[in-house]
């Protein structure tokens, strides 16, 4: 027997003869198996829920291409971010730190971008990449932060003034800038002064041409200065008027610095009552160098006078004379 009627044979072994009427392309169906266990798998739930819409279902193709997107877009406009802060150069802040916020600022703009709705990525990154940007010199570059409306008014100023220069051939006025602007002359003043709150001078800044002292070591001072005589006059007027055993109090208590402990066993009284009784005196003593009756202008030989028997006793103290206080009585601590 050929070798294919052998295989002809064997498939045609395993088919039923039908009865009569049975459509002929039904003859190669074959009954299922019975013997085969029951499908364990979940009935199809496509069957009884409608299929969404592929461009519903989120893939994760889709979000790599949009991140793709948007690395292509920062790489592509960092020049842009860099000159929109190379215009704010001017405004006391550091290159490097202005071109960081406005890479953030591309950033953000990339990610906002629909392209859909728009085809000049330029256009719309520009506006958000300036936005950063004022709003980093208006929060953060500030050493003592002004009002909003003089920073805004000091931009203004920044921008307006050399335009005007230009068209008056110098530099403008204050009341110029003001009428220009229509607003007041002081808040003009107030919005240019508002430039030492953005980065103050230091008082211990050596200038760059060299050969000065520090602000600080040049502010003007006097070891003996004449308003320091006037109070130890007045002072001393004022002493003269207490009660001796007043004076004597405070000779012992801020001359001879005797606690108040030592002044109550001294006077047989207690802590509490020599404390009162020193508030009282000093309360006392303060009223009468405020009333202006008890000081004369200081003259020349006063002045003379008080330096020569006026000396302390040691760094710090007050004065040596006998019903002196060592210091001023209105900074004494009674307790």
């Amino acid at each position: 027997m050929p070798e294919y009627l052998a295989v002809l044979a064997g498939a045609t072994a395993s088919v039923r003869l039908l009865p009569a009427g049975v459509p002929p392309e039904l003859t190669l169906q074959q009954p299922p198996d019975q013997s085969a266990q029951p499908s364990q798998q979940p009935p199809d739930q496509s069957a009884q829920h409608p299929q969404e819409p592929e461009a519903a279902r989120p893939t994760a193709t889709g979000g790599r291409l949009r991140q793709a997107f948007e690395n292509d877009l920062v790489l592509d406009y960092l020049d842009l971010a860099e000159a929109l802060a190379a215009r704010f150069e001017a405004r006391g802040r550091e290159r490097a730190d202005l071109n960081q916020v406005a890479y953030l600022g591309l950033v953000k703009a990339a990610r906002g971008f629909d392209r859909s709705k728009g085809h000049s990525f330029p256009a719309y990154a520009a506006p958000t990449i300036t936005g950063e940007l004022k709003r980093y010199l208006r929060d953060r570059s500030w050493m003592v932060r002004p009002p909003r409306n003089i920073q805004d008014l000091r931009s203004q100023l920044f921008r307006v003034e050399p335009e005007l220069a230009q068209e008056l051939g110098r530099n403008p006025t204050v009341s110029e800038l003001a009428g220009h602007l229509g607003v007041g002359a002081d808040e003009v003043r107030e919005a240019i002064n508002a430039s030492s709150s953005l980065r103050p001078d230091s008082l211990d800044a050596v200038p760059p041409h060299g050969g000065a002292l520090p602000v600080s070591e040049m502010l003007a001072c006097s070891d003996m200065p004449l308003e320091r005589l006037e109070e130890l006059s007045c002072l001393r007027e004022a002493m003269q008027e207490l009660d001796a055993a007043d004076r004597e109090l405070l000779y012992r208590r801020y001359f001879c610095e005797e606690t108040q402990v030592e002044l109550g066993k001294r006077l047989g009284m207690s802590q509490m009552q020599v404390s009162r009784r020193l508030a009282r005196v000093l309360v006392d003593l303060q009223h009468r160098l405020q009333d202006s009756s008890h000081c004369a202008p200081v003259s020349s030989a006063a002045a003379e006078s008080t330096s020569s028997t006026v000396t302390p006793k040691r760094a710090g103290s007050g004065l040596s004379a006998k019903g002196s206080p060592r210091r001023n009585p209105s900074r004494v601590n009674t307790t």
